[in-house]
């Protein structure tokens, strides 16, 4: 691809610390976007593993080590989006409480931070208000639809870590 080692030019020496420094970026910007839900932390972190990989021409990284760690990043992915429905949920709420988590979840992305915050939240608490029950109730199920989302952005932070954990690793063993 970039020439044999022998036949190897310093522009592609070059290249290849640009593309790593690249991947190095994605990577820990990454790890900051599991904590901060305005990025999107988990695929950052994936793309720059796989620069790092294609870099080294999946040397150290082959396609076991970059399935297991994209399964991990699905999950993470998973976990982030079903997060806050799920404590809701935990707590019985309302079907329009567990509607209302999402949209605001969905609706709160467009509004950064404080949206990403107060979005499920405040969608859980007028899903519960519009179901019909009280004040105090509804803001049980929207504090519980927070704290959800909090132990999903701690679960997102622990998977982020272990991704990386094992592109280490592979770099160990590889």
């Amino acid at each position: 691809m970039r020439g044999t080692p022998a036949h190897r030019t310093d522009n592609d020496a070059t290249m290849d610390i640009a593309l790593y420094l690249l991947a190095a970026i994605l990577i820990v910007t990454g790890l900051a976007g599991a904590i901060l839900p305005v990025l999107p932390g988990i695929p950052m972190i994936f793309g720059g593993i796989w620069l790092a990989a294609a870099v080294d021409d999946y040397r150290h990284l082959g396609l076991g080590w970059l399935l297991a760690i994209g399964a991990l990043g699905a999950l993470g992915v998973i976990v982030d989006f079903v997060a806050a429905t799920l404590g809701a949920r935990r707590i019985g709420a309302s079907r329009m409480a567990l509607w209302g988590a999402s949209l605001g979840t969905l609706v709160g992305m467009f509004f950064g931070l404080p949206g990403l915050v107060f979005g499920p939240f405040a969608g859980a608490l007028v899903g519960e208000l519009a179901s019909g029950t009280s004040v105090l109730r509804s803001t049980h199920v929207g504090v519980g639809t927070w704290l959800g989302l909090l132990c999903g952005t701690l679960l997102k932070l622990v998977i982020s870590c272990v991704m990386v954990g094992l592109f280490g690793l592979a770099l160990l063993v590889g």
